[in-house]
């Protein structure tokens, strides 16, 4: 049987001013890019919007390890997200981290 090497998950939501979600969305979709483009350890990194709320955003990254994830906060375009979301009024609701058991 082979082993999976586990992932480690990152679930983190926000919620934006309304006047600012598109640029905030924007924001997020730069972050996921350049995560993808320029991290070896990210595999993925998905912008999502709440049916409910469509002010509520969360972003769902899988990366290959915690240390994975670790470097992505250090790289460039994490400061600019970062220093968007003070910016842009962004309250961060939660960010969860989990490790994938299955599959």
């Amino acid at each position: 049987m082979e082993t999976r090497k586990s992932n480690f998950t990152v679930i983190a939501e926000f919620e934006v001013p309304a006047e600012h979600r598109q640029e905030f969305l924007d924001l997020c979709r730069f972050d996921a890019e350049r995560s993808l483009q320029d991290e070896p350890g990210c595999q993925q990194f998905d912008v999502n919007t709440s049916e409910d709320n469509p002010n509520i955003i969360a972003l769902y990254e899988i990366y290959d390890d915690r240390a994975a994830f670790d470097v992505h906060t250090t790289m460039p375009h994490f400061a600019t997200f970062s220093d968007g979301l003070e910016r842009l009024s962004v309250r961060k609701i939660q960010v969860r981290f989990f490790t994938r058991q299955h599959p």
